[in-house]
């Protein structure tokens, strides 16, 4: 049997479900012999047309969902080019706004000693794009990778427009770790305290407007793969993100008192993959993703104030949900509490739910109207 690394696993594992789930197969029983996922190559049977109306999640002419082959605005060189973590750190606190810093599709730059030893993310300046190629003739993209369960932030973003595109960064948990999370929560455990002891990992963070992240490949952190930690006018497309789906935490993109508009991407193996705090001032549109068929908790999320514990029931500001495909049995939406000004929830394709009433739940101001329901002969409600 062949000796994989955590890294290899993570890679082989994933392309393995990918493929299994767009076959309607279990990934357990999946044959992992050269298995490789075409994210491009399933998009007819992932929508839907009645009468003369789409549901579910319809790839645009930029190029498929998920990206990587196909996709129209790779980028294939920059102004620096490395290799090396010692290059990229050099180069990013050189580059000027309107530059790219370009990691070539071949490189792997490992950060797990840097992030171990001095706590020290990658700072990407206003204005500059970091880039890899993927799907640029083959290419995977440069991977960006940390092992040490103990990795706070991989990247952290310094100022406004910045574009994240074509890389793959690759955290140090994919797994769920459910017991550690029932010790700390069962009967008479001792709490967060305790469920903190063990660290957690987060991939890409900002505080600041305007964060573009398109045609990468993020996977494996504990808390989150991307953290908008505030800012408006976010947009994330065409990416890949998956295994971020550590029990209690695990979300693919989480939002704080932000706003993004989160298009054209593939999710799979998320506890939640996409989540808010659900405090004034948050939301997102979320059109055209496609859940594939593994998740741990409910697809996409929006806590209330009974979670923040604030004495409210405000589920953030204003949530639209549309046109999307959901396949895990889990239910797809929760809005857990009541939205400031609305939560819209339409013309998407939940296939293995027969309701609104499986498929979302939410309080006042969540408005589930006109979706496409089950595989088969699918009922719209």
């Amino acid at each position: 049997m062949k000796n994989f690394n955590r890294r290899q696993f993570v890679a082989a594992a994933s392309l393995t479900s990918l493929a299994a789930v767009a076959a309607g197969i279990s990934p357990a029983l999946a044959n992992t012999n050269g298995a490789k996922a075409d994210l491009a190559a399933d998009d007819k049977s992932r929508w839907k047309r009645v009468n003369n109306t789409v549901y579910g999640a319809k790839a645009d002419e930029t190029g498929p969902i998920g990206g990587e082959k196909g996709y129209k605005r790779i980028i294939t060189s920059g102004d620096y080019t490395v290799e090396t973590l010692e290059a990229l750190i050099d180069a990013l606190s050189k580059a000027k706004a309107g530059q790219v810093v370009f990691i070539p599709g071949g490189a792997e730059i490992d950060m797990t000693t840097f992030i171990y030893i001095d706590k020290i993310a990658l700072k990407i300046p206003e204005g500059v794009t970091l880039a890899s190629d993927r799907g640029h003739m083959g290419s995977k993209g440069g991977l960006i990778t940390s092992d040490s369960l103990d990795t706070p932030l991989m990247i952290d973003i310094l100022g406004p427009n910045v574009r994240i595109s074509g890389i793959r960064l690759q955290g140090p948990n994919p797994k769920r770790y459910l017991d550690h999370h029932k010790r700390a929560f069962g009967p008479g455990g001792p709490g967060h305290t305790y469920y903190y002891k063990f660290p957690v990992s987060r991939g890409i963070s900002t505080k600041h407007s305007k964060l573009e992240i398109d045609n990468c490949e993020i996977s494996a952190f504990s808390s989150a793969g991307i953290s908008l930690s505030s800012g408006e006018g976010h947009h994330i497309h065409h990416n890949l993100i998956h295994k971020c789906q550590y029990n209690g935490l695990g979300y693919g993109v989480s939002h704080d008192m932000a706003y993004s508009l989160i298009e054209y991407n593939v999710f799979n193996e998320n506890r939640h993959s996409l989540a808010g705090t659900g405090r004034p001032g948050s939301g997102y549109i979320a059109r055209n993703n496609v859940q594939l068929g593994i998740s741990l908790s409910h697809c996409f999320d929006m806590h209330g104030g009974r979670d923040r514990k604030d004495n409210t029931d405000i589920a953030g500001t204003s949530i639209e949900i549309y046109n999307n495909t959901f396949y895990p049995p889990e239910r797809a939406v929760v809005i857990r509490g009541v939205p400031q000004e609305k939560c819209d929830v339409h013309h998407n394709w939940f296939i293995k739910h027969e309701n609104a009433e499986k498929a979302v739940r939410g309080e006042a101001k969540t408005n589930v109207t006109n979706n496409l329901y089950l595989e088969k002969h699918g009922i719209v409600k």
